[in-house]
């Protein structure tokens, strides 16, 4: 199966071939911060999975992040689309889930750097939970 990822203002994409390899909930303060919101959705492909990456998508390299991260935005509405890390799942490429709308990506299944969890924020107990 083929997906997309698309920014708000639908000038960018990211298309990729597949499920991903780790679908999960990070609780992470760069989640946090990188989606403004209690957690992001971080769903991993392989990069060979990648297909294509469309639109003025700005590459930003977060100064205080291990060597080698990298994050893709938006140039126009600022939605960041996907993440890359030398340190975390080489060779993989890190995709917001929520920006799968046309085909959406299956439940999470993980719940990641859960010890940051916000309190009020309820999980499945299925999930696997990594502190």
């Amino acid at each position: 199966m083929t997906r997309t990822a698309q920014c708000c203002c639908g000038a960018c994409e990211i298309e990729v071939e597949g499920e991903p390899v780790m679908n999960a909930l990070c609780h992470c303060d760069s989640c946090k911060r990188r989606t403004g919101s209690a957690f992001g959705w971080s769903a991993y492909f392989p990069d060979a999975a990648v297909l294509a990456r469309r639109g003025p998508l700005t590459l930003y390299e977060p100064p205080l992040a291990p060597p080698g991260t990298q994050r893709w935005f938006c140039g126009k509405c600022g939605t960041t689309l996907g993440w890359s890390s030398a340190s975390f799942m080489p060779g993989h490429s890190g995709l917001a889930g929520g920006c799968f709308v046309a085909e959406p990506l299956s439940e999470p299944t993980i719940t990641a750097t859960d010890a940051k969890r916000c309190p009020w924020l309820g999980l499945p107990e299925t999930w696997f939970a990594v502190p």
